[in-house]
């Protein structure tokens, strides 16, 4: 395993601090998820109850971990982590922004005592500034961070992306930051504090669209499935569903134009090229979804495809999971022997993937085994 060996303490809460946790536990490191006392970490009532009490939510971020309850306001104060961290080599948490430093566990007072430890902090605004001292979820970063502005259809309002870009992008670049520390500490001896929020992550995965308007001017505008800078690259209906056509460059768009029967399109002076496209934008789009939605989305995919070009079904989930490609790619993962699925990480090594080792913890599992319970509020399971 990639990180065995490295020993994780994650004190992590509902998306971003647990989903870095997982992803250095399905890489190998061994990772201690440390809980509050009686409920755990909140996401393990965020939906109905899935396996022990805990919701879908919990486990899919949260498998492979061992969970120990130390309650931090208790007289000990963080004495019973303190015993967890002199054998880590990371710590993790997303705390309440000032909360790290009331419970005495900032990066502060925590890399006074380990200077190897790598101290990874993660928050809504980030580490410097007037809001940050302000907690946040996703949607509220999205929001902030310009993503909600740039994403839905230019004639309604502007959506919130559906998945959890944010929170599990910050995790990612926690990960990543973690894993330089280590690299620098095995050369220097010495741990350091990484820092992330997700209002940086908002504004890294918004970048193009922040310098176009820094550096040219450009407000941006929304474009539904399309692109800003390429046309035609979108979503069109067919006779029985969407299919996405990414037609990015003149060469992609002769070979379109030559399956749909249109070659005179290659010569149309306002078709000719990427820009004037642009120009033509929705003409061109017309044109396209007059024809395509004389036929079948099968029978579309097949006959671009043949031809060269990018294409594909707009996918539900369910399509998606019974994909051939999807089910060779192997990614869809049994947990142990639990008896359900998840997906394991979008990576492999030497062509095979980490296996998700177990499931999620009992809330306190492992609380007596790593820190006894003389100080810590151990909760029946």
């Amino acid at each position: 395993m990639q990180l065995s060996g490295i020993r994780v303490v994650e004190a992590g809460q509902v998306l971003s601090a647990p989903y870095a946790g997982m992803i250095l536990g399905d890489l190998g490191a061994e990772v201690i998820k440390v809980e509050k006392p009686v409920t755990g970490d909140d996401a393990r009532n965020m939906g109905s109850a899935f396996r022990d009490g805990a919701s879908m939510t919990f486990h899919e971020v949260n498998r492979g971990k061992r969970s120990v309850v130390i309650d931090l306001k208790a007289a000990a104060g963080p004495e019973p982590l303190f015993r967890l961290l002199e054998t880590a080599d990371v710590f993790i948490h997303n705390l309440r922004p000032g909360e790290a430093a009331k419970l005495g566990v900032d990066a502060a007072s925590v890399t006074r005592q380990f200077p190897r430890l790598v101290y990874c902090e993660m928050s809504a605004f980030g580490h410097k500034g007037p809001r940050r001292m302000e907690p946040g979820y996703e949607p509220l970063l999205q929001a902030f961070g310009g993503l909600i502005s740039i994403n839905g259809d230019s004639d309604g309002p502007p959506s919130r992306m559906g998945a959890s870009l944010v929170d599990q992008g910050t995790a990612m670049w926690a990960v990543i930051g973690i894993l330089a520390a280590l690299h620098q500490r095995a050369i220097t001896g010495a741990g350091c504090v990484v820092t992330t929020s997700l209002l940086e992550t908002a504004i890294g995965w918004g970048s193009s669209r922040v310098h176009e308007y820094l550096n040219q001017g450009r407000s941006p505008e929304r474009h539904g499935t399309g692109h800003p800078n390429l046309v035609p690259y979108q979503a069109f209906d067919t006779a029985d569903g969407q299919i996405m056509v990414c037609a990015g460059n003149d060469r992609l768009f002769a070979k379109l134009a030559t399956a749909m029967g249109q070659p005179q399109w290659m010569a149309d002076d306002r078709f000719a090229t990427n820009r004037q496209r642009l120009k033509h934008r929705a003409l061109l789009v017309d044109l396209i979804q007059e024809l395509l939605v004389q036929g079948e989305r099968g029978t579309w995919i097949e006959r671009l495809a043949s031809a060269g070009v990018p294409v594909a079904a707009v996918n539900t989930i369910p399509e998606m999971v019974a994909e051939s490609q999807v089910e060779a790619l192997d990614i869809i993962r049994p947990v142990g022997e639990e008896g359900f699925v998840l997906a394991g990480l979008p990576l492999s090594f030497n062509g095979e993937r980490p296996a998700v080792r177990h499931s999620a913890p009992r809330l306190g599992a492992d609380t007596q085994r790593l820190v006894g319970n003389s100080h810590a509020t151990q909760p029946e399971n």
